[in-house]
């Protein structure tokens, strides 16, 4: 079995996990934010929804610069309601679990690189890529839009076992 494919029953698990997630935003609450240095809950859902382009980004370019020639990061678009949310997130992750089923070991043992303004910040194998900072960083984003749910007394829906609002199903 490959990398790719033996990845795919994991990404599936946690990408129904953060739909569920962004599911619970409500528009109303997307300028919300728990502190004045913390992103808005809409920023955040944008950021989710985008986030499995970045597995594909990594698939297919050898290289990402978030900062190019000292420019700001964009940072994700700006998403107004929670259904261009999903449609986002759906789109960007049928994408990104096609590009890990397409992907062969030779290609995601090859060196990708993450800059910031020139400067390296992270050269990997693609496949530790797709595992740490684009799985990880999901899963924590998913776990800190959870917090701004129940700090706004939305159910947070379960997710590796039964939430204080949801059995498991």
């Amino acid at each position: 079995m490959s990398f790719g494919q033996a990845l795919l029953p994991e990404f599936d698990h946690e990408m129904a996990g953060v739909r569920r997630t962004l599911e619970r935003v409500p528009e109303e609450k997307f300028d919300w934010r728990p502190h004045p240095k913390s992103g808005t809950m809409g920023w955040l859902a944008s950021h989710l929804a985008t986030l499995p382009a970045f597995a594909v980004r990594t698939i297919e370019a050898e290289s990402f610069e978030i900062a190019p020639a000292g420019q700001p990061p964009s940072g994700p678009p700006k998403l107004k309601t929670r259904q261009e949310v999903l449609e986002t997130f759906d789109k960007n992750r049928h994408a990104a679990r096609a590009a890990i089923a397409g992907a062969s070991d030779e290609h995601l043992m090859k060196t990708w690189t993450l800059l910031y303004n020139g400067q390296t910040v992270f050269a990997l194998p693609r496949a530790a890529v797709l595992r740490g900072p684009f799985m990880n960083h999901t899963i924590h984003h998913r776990a800190q839009l959870g917090v701004y749910l129940r700090l706004n007394d939305l159910p947070v829906p379960a997710l590796y076992g039964p939430s204080a609002d949801e059995a498991f199903s």
